[in-house]
């Protein structure tokens, strides 16, 4: 009996391990994010900064990468920055691997 209890305790463990992965890597991804799309509109400095906290806190509004994805989309959009919707994904994807990596290796 205390075998499965274990077994459960160490599933729940893994599982808030995993999520606060996840978040820890979100927030780093976000920061990145906003850091190149803040490039891309040509901003720099404090400004760059200012939007990359924008971008991380966009991530609130709901679940997923939907909200930050439309907030990169439509301020690109308003100042004419060529690109794609796949593009913005690709580079999304591309971050959060580099951030879950720096995170195990930190």
């Amino acid at each position: 009996m205390s075998s499965m209890k274990d077994r459960e305790e160490g599933f729940e463990r893994k599982f808030v391990f995993d999520e606060e992965l996840r978040f820890k890597a979100s927030a780093r991804r976000n920061r990145a994010l906003g850091l190149w799309a803040a490039e891309k509109l040509g901003k720099t400095g404090a400004d760059a900064e200012a939007y990359a906290k924008e971008v991380v806190v966009s991530d609130i509004e709901e679940a997923g990468d939907h909200d930050v994805f439309r907030k990169i989309r439509k301020d690109f959009d308003a100042a004419g920055v060529n690109q794609s919707d796949h593009q913005i994904r690709r580079t999304m994807d591309e971050l959060m691997a580099q951030a879950i990596e720096q995170i195990k290796n930190s």
